[in-house]
């Protein structure tokens, strides 16, 4: 169990599946109450008829000006906003050399993140917590995701700025950079399932437990991060990468 969430509000977004899900659960699981916007609703409805009034949804694109708005707008009925993650991204694989595949992925990973906490800075908690989601890529290659990898990393440049601009404000921002991670995000690169499973194999010799992580041990971590426990802790990115990165 984590301390320091009853009875304190969350927002979430890119909150259906995968890490942005977990983190729901385990945010609802210490007693927090949820606005949690995403384009579709899918798993959240069972999380709903567990939590009742205590997890609010939203159908919004980060990318939309109006759907942030409307973020705003629903988020005032939860009062001060106490912890932030700006969790909705996309992956997609291309030329490194195609501008456009930077700038759909940086509207996205980027600014669509960056904007979330913008519209919602004057409702931030005085202290509050705010956690972007970088990747363990920004530490080594991948070939065919130069755009995806630039995008997390000029977010992650940015992150680290504002932790020292918003923390006269009592807001402390971090970045967790997931590794390897069993969400749909693999699906949604365009490689058939035999492309798949020859990555997936390639990718499991490198890490420590020979396996991907599964999204509650990155949600673990966005708990950490987000509660009273890492009061002392700016700007950092924190890698969960099963050991990815230390070979």
């Amino acid at each position: 169990m984590f301390e320091g969430f009853e009875n304190r509000s969350a927002v979430v977004t890119g909150a259906s599946s995968g890490i942005g899900l977990a983190t729901v659960q385990r945010l609802l699981e210490n007693g927090a109450r949820v606005l949690a916007m995403s384009r579709t609703m899918r798993e959240l409805e069972s999380l709903q008829a567990t939590h009742g009034e205590r997890l609010k949804w939203l159908k919004g694109d980060v990318t939309e000006s109006a759907d942030l708005a409307a973020l705003a707008e629903r988020a005032r009925q939860f009062g001060a906003i106490d912890f932030l993650l700006p969790n909705a991204g996309i992956a997609q694989l291309g030329d490194g050399l195609e501008s456009a595949a930077f700038e759909r992925q940086w509207a996205v990973n980027g600014a669509g993140a960056l904007n979330t906490l913008s519209v919602l800075r004057d409702q931030l908690a005085k202290p509050a917590s705010v956690v972007f989601i970088g990747t363990f890529l920004s530490q080594v290659t991948f070939p065919g995701l130069a755009a995806y990898i630039a995008s997390k990393t000029a977010l992650k440049a940015h992150a680290r700025t504002l932790a020292v601009e918003l923390a006269t404000d009592d807001v402390r921002i971090n970045i967790v950079s997931p590794g390897p991670t069993a969400t749909a995000i693999w699906s949604t690169l365009g490689l058939s399932q035999d492309q798949l499973s020859a990555v997936a194999g390639r990718v499991n010799q490198r890490l420590l437990s020979g396996r991907f992580l599964e999204p509650s041990a990155i949600a673990d971590t966005i708990m950490f991060l987000l509660s009273p426990a890492s009061r002392g802790i700016y700007g950092q990115d924190v890698i969960v990468d099963n050991g990815y990165t230390l070979q």
